[in-house]
């Protein structure tokens, strides 16, 4: 009922109509959107990585997805455990990785070193905005406080590997990873990953400087010896930056009418450039759109 009531107000969000005959791209949607149609990303949920030369990579957490993993992430990122860690893995069309590697260091005090595996989640107690498309990996997809989620008919749901996804690298089961070494996805969406492999975040900047790293030339894209692997410079919690300094985002709510129309116009594309309209998306091409937070 909640989402005819959604679909209902759509109307109700154009505060200025289009020009005349003009279709509507995501684009305009999203531009006519204003500020309430926006959520600021906790600070404590940003995670800066700072490659060397000074390029930056921001991460959002997921502590709703997974918890564990994401308090791990956090007293890493607090103690200083991740200096002299490299980008040593670039695998086309798959994943950039990142982390200590073979290097052995005992993990911060605090750490789970075999945390749950946190694939997914209880459906009960999220907030779950159905997309309307079919969904080949699951019973429904959709959004759930901003995060793209797959739902399956176990009552369970998932964070999904898209573009830009974070997962936690791990061994064979019953190793979960403890999340010293993470990666992200630079390529197709590979949802099969889904349900096997912790996601505990998504890159919402930056992702550039990992994707445009050389192809590591080993198996699986590792680097092999005579590539150099990427330092990385530093890797900070925004919530311990000075305020001044720290960067700040924010990304549509998914459960407003706006993001309604949004996920509507993605779907059915009609706009001036199109001669036929899909009908449908996946899930990852329906990117939630996120936005430095604006300056007042």
């Amino acid at each position: 009922m909640r989402r005819l009531a959604l679909l209902a107000l759509l109307p109700l969000i154009a505060a200025a109509p289009p020009a005349e005959n003009k279709k509507l791209t995501p684009t305009d949607v999203v531009a006519q959107m204003g500020d309430e149609f926006w959520i600021t990303i906790p600070a404590e949920d940003l995670l800066v990585m700072t490659l060397e030369g000074g390029s930056r990579v921001v991460i959002q957490l997921a502590p709703e997805f997974a918890p564990v993993h994401v308090a791990n992430i956090r007293k890493m990122a607090t103690s200083g455990y991740w200096q002299g860690a490299t980008v040593y893995r670039v695998q086309d069309n798959y994943v950039a990785q990142w982390g200590l590697g073979e290097a052995e260091r005992a993990l911060p005090e605090g750490v789970v070193k075999l945390p749950p595996h946190e694939y997914w989640r209880p459906l009960k107690g999220v907030a779950f905005q159905a997309v309307g498309a079919s969904d080949p990996y699951s019973k429904q997809a959709g959004f759930s406080n901003g995060w793209p989620v797959a739902t399956y008919k176990d009552g369970t749901a998932s964070l999904t590997h898209c573009y830009g996804a974070v997962g936690v690298a791990r061994d064979l089961a019953p190793d979960t990873g403890s999340s010293s070494e993470l990666y992200t996805i630079i390529g197709h969406a590979p949802r099969q990953l889904d349900r096997n492999i912790a996601i505990v975040g998504r890159v919402i900047e930056g992702i550039e400087n990992l994707s445009s790293l050389p192809r590591g030339t080993d198996k699986m894209g590792f680097y092999a010896k005579g590539q150099a692997a990427r330092p990385i410079q530093s890797v900070h919690l925004a919530s311990s930056m000075p305020v001044e300094t720290r960067p700040s985002f924010q990304h549509l709510d998914d459960s407003t009418a706006g993001f309604a129309q949004y996920a509507k116009v993605r779907m059915n594309r009609d706009d001036d450039f199109y001669r036929v309209a899909a009908g449908g998306a996946d899930i990852c091409n329906i990117p939630v759109p996120i936005r430095p937070t604006p300056k007042k």
